[in-house]
C-alpha cells in the first residue's frame, strides 16, 4: 500500500486537531530514541500512525498511560522462525503480545528443504500478518558444497526472482565467509546484486585482514559475535552487532558490555534460533531487554537498542509507515510498561491497535505443500557404527554453538556416537562420527530432523541400535525430535512441516518440549537443550569440527578429514 494525498492531508489535519485521532495514550512518559530521553506528552495515532504529542488534540478512544512507560515497539534484528519450531502466524501470537512488533527473518532453513519455494512461504506470510515481517533473502543455500540439501543451489537468478517483493528487505546472512574472501563468481554477483540493500553477515571468529575483505564487500552486520574483543573489532569496522540470546547460542551476558551510550547506533538484539519453550517461558526479545536491564544497563540505551538501531540499520526509518521511534509520521507500534525495571508488559499496540484484539489469520493451507519431506530407508545397526580407536572427536559447549576440535578414544568415558543420514530421498549412507559433552553416562538416542543447514536427520547416542530406533521414529514422523532408551521412544514431537516446524501453538509445543527434557534427563543427558544443540553440530560454517552428511569437516581448514586420527 502506498501513501495517498488523501492520505496525507488526514494526518495533517489530525496532528492540527481539525479532525478526530483515533487514538490518544494520555499522561504518556515515553522514550525520544533520538535524544535518548524520557519525555512526557499525548501520543496521538491515526489509521495507525502517530500523528502528534501536542495536548489538546480530540480521539474517539483515550488510553490512560498514567504512572506508566512507553517505548517503540521492539525488533528481533535477526531470526529464523523455522527454529521456534512455529508457523509464522503460531510465532506471531507467541511475540507480539510480548512486545516484539517487527522480525526480521531468514528463511533458510526452509530454503535449504524446499528451495526458492520455501522463502516464497514466508514473503508470502509477511504480507498477510499483523506482525511486521521482514523477508531477508536466503544467500546461502546450501551453506556450503559440503553437505547435501532438499533444494539444490539457490542461484542469484533465483532471488533475482523473489528480490523486488514488497517483504523482500535485503540478503541474508553470508555464511560462505571463503567464498567470499576467495572471490567466488557467484558470491560476488549475489553481493554486487544486493549492494544497494542491507546484507547481512555470519562471520565467526574471522578478524584482522580477513574481516576487513568480508566488511568492505557491503556486508554491514553479524550475529555471530560470541567474545567481546570479537565484537568490539567488528564495530570499529562500521559492522552492526546483534547481541544474540537464542536456546544455544547464549552471548548477551558477555557481550552486555559492549552497550554504552555511544555504541547503542550499532547494537541491537536477536533471536536467531529460540524454541517455542524458551519463547513461552523466558521471553523473546522481551528477555533480551529484561536481562539487560536488571544488569544495571541504562534503560534508555536498552530500549534504544531494541528498537531504532535496527530499524535505522535496515532503512525501516524511512518513507511510508516508518518504525522504530516515537515520532510523527512512525507507525504506532508501541509497548507500554508497568515497570522499567522488570520490563513488566502492560500493553502492546501494534499499528495503534491493541495486539491483544488483534485477530492472527491462518496460513494453514500454504504449508501443505511442505509436508512429507522425510525420505530415507531406515539404516542397519552396523550401518551406523563408526571407526574405533584414536579419533577426531566434536566436543560440545553448553551455551554455544562453536564446538572444539578433540582426539579421543572411541571407548573413552563419555564419547559419544553421532550420525548424520541424508534425509532428501538421495539414498546415501550414515555418515559416522564421535561426540564429547552429552553427559559422561549418557544412556541412550536423542535424534533431530533439525540440522542446520541443510537438515538432515542426525542422532546422538551411547548405541547405534537405539539411534537406529530412533531414525525410524522420525522417519514416521515427517520430522521431529524423539528420545530413545532401550528400543523404547521414551518422548517425540512431530514437526512435519519440512521436517522443521508444526502446526501446534506455542503453549502446545512447550508441553512435548518439557517432555522431550525429562526424557533427555532420564537417559542422563547433561545437556540443558540437547535438541538445538545437536541440531547446530552438521553446520559446517561454525568453528572447529562438525560433521555432515558427507563426512567429518575441519571447519577452520574447510575440508573434509577422516574419523581415525
Amino acid at each position: 500500500m502506498s501513501l495517498t494525498v488523501q492520505q496525507l492531508s488526514r494526518w495533517i489535519d489530525a496532528a492540527q486537531g481539525r479532525i478526530k485521532c483515533d487514538l490518544i495514550l494520555k499522561n504518556a512518559t515515553f522514550l525520544d530514541v533520538f535524544s535518548c530521553t524520557w519525555k512526557k506528552g499525548e501520543l496521538a495515532i491515526l489509521d495507525g500512525v502517530f500523528v502528534g504529542f501536542e495536548p489538546g488534540l480530540q480521539a474517539s478512544q483515550i488510553y490512560n498511560a498514567q504512572n506508566r512507560w512507553i517505548v517503540p515497539g521492539w525488533i528481533d534484528a535477526h531470526v529464523h522462525i523455522e527454529s521456534s519450531m512455529m508457523t509464522p502466524e503460531n510465532f506471531e501470537q507467541a511475540v507480539l503480545r510480548r512486545g516484539t512488533t517487527t522480525a526480521i527473518c531468514d528463511p533458510h532453513e526452509l530454503a535449504n528443504v524446499s528451495g526458492k519455494e520455501g522463502i516464497a512461504y514466508f514473503l508470502e506470510a509477511a504480507s498477510e500478518l499483523n506482525l511486521n515481517l521482514q523477508v531477508m533473502l536466503s544467500s546461502c543455500v546450501p551453506s556450503t558444497q559440503m553437505e547435501t540439501n532438499g533444494s539444490g543451489e539457490i542461484s542469484s537468478k533465483d532471488l533475482a526472482l523473489l528480490q523486488n517483493h514488497p517483504h523482500a528487505l535485503g540478503l541474508a546472512e553470508m555464511m560462505n565467509v571463503p567464498g567470499v574472501l576467495q572471490s567466488d563468481p557467484e558470491v560476488l554477483k549475489k553481493l554486487v546484486q544486493f549492494s544497494a540493500r542491507p546484507i547481512d553477515g555470519h562471520c565467526p571468529c574471522v578478524s584482522g585482514k580477513k574481516l576487513a575483505a568480508y566488511t568492505l564487500s557491503g556486508i554491514s552486520s553479524c550475529h555471530e559475535s560470541s567474545e567481546l574483543s570479537e565484537a568490539s573489532e567488528k564495530l570499529s569496522q562500521g559492522m552492526a552487532i546483534w547481541i544474540r540470546e537464542g536456546s544455544v547460542a547464549k552471548d548477551l551476558k558477555r557481550l552486555m558490555p559492549l552497550l554504552r551510550l555511544e555504541t547503542t547506533g550499532s547494537i541491537g538484539f536477536c533471536t536467531d534460533d529460540r524454541n517455542a519453550l524458551d519463547i513461552l517461558t523466558e521471553g523473546h526479545i522481551d528477555h533480551l531487554v529484561r536481562t539487560s536491564l536488571l544488569a544495571g544497563i541504562p534503560a534508555e540505551w536498552v530500549f534504544r537498542s531494541a528498537s531504532w538501531t535496527p530499524a535505522q540499520h535496515y532503512g525501516l526509518h524511512r518513507g511510508f509507515r516508518r518504525i522504530g521511534a516515537l515520532a510523527p509520521g512512525y507507525t504506532a507500534d508501541c509497548v507500554v510498561l508497568n515497570d522499567l525495571s522488570t520490563c513488566e508488559i502492560a500493553e502492546v499496540f501494534k499499528s495503534g491497535q491493541s495486539a491483544s484484539n488483534l485477530e492472527t489469520p491462518s496460513l494453514k493451507d500454504q504449508a501443505k505443500c511442505f509436508e512429507n519431506s522425510v525420505h530415507i530407508a531406515i539404516p542397519e545397526v552396523q550401518d551406523l557404527q563408526g571407526p574405533q580407536g584414536l579419533v577426531h572427536t566434536i566436543g560440545v559447549l553448553e551455551g554455544k554453538i562453536l564446538t572444539e576440535h578433540r582426539i579421543r578414544k572411541s571407548q573413552d568415558p563419555g564419547i559419544a556416537h553421532l550420525s548424520v543420514l541424508e534425509r532428501h530421498g538421495h539414498g546415501f549412507p550414515p555418515s559416522n562420527g564421535y561426540v564429547e559433552g552429552f553427559g559422561l553416562e549418557l544412556n541412550g538416542a536423542i535424534a533431530s530432523s533439525v540440522g542446520h543447514d541443510s537438515h538432515n536427520l542426525i542422532a546422538v547416542g551411547s548405541n547405534p541400535s537405539d539411534m537406529r530406533v530412533a531414525f525410524s521414529c522420525l522417519a514416521k514422523m515427517g520430522g521431529g525430535f524423539c528420545v530413545v532408551q532401550k528400543g523404547v521412544v521414551l518422548a517425540e514431537l512431530a514437526l512435519p512441516i519440512g521436517g522443521l516446524m508444526s502446526h501446534q501453538a506455542s503453549s502446545a509445543l512447550a508441553h512435548c518440549l518439557r517432555r522431550l527434557k525429562v526424557a533427555s534427563l532420564q537417559i542422563r543427558c547433561v545437556l540443558r537443550e540437547p535438541f538445538l544443540q545437536l541440531a547446530f553440530l552438521s553446520l559446517p560454517v561454525i568453528p572447529s569440527l562438525k560433521l555432515t552428511d558427507r563426512g567429518l569437516v575441519d571447519v577452520e581448514k574447510f575440508q573434509f578429514i577422516n574419523v581415525q586420527a
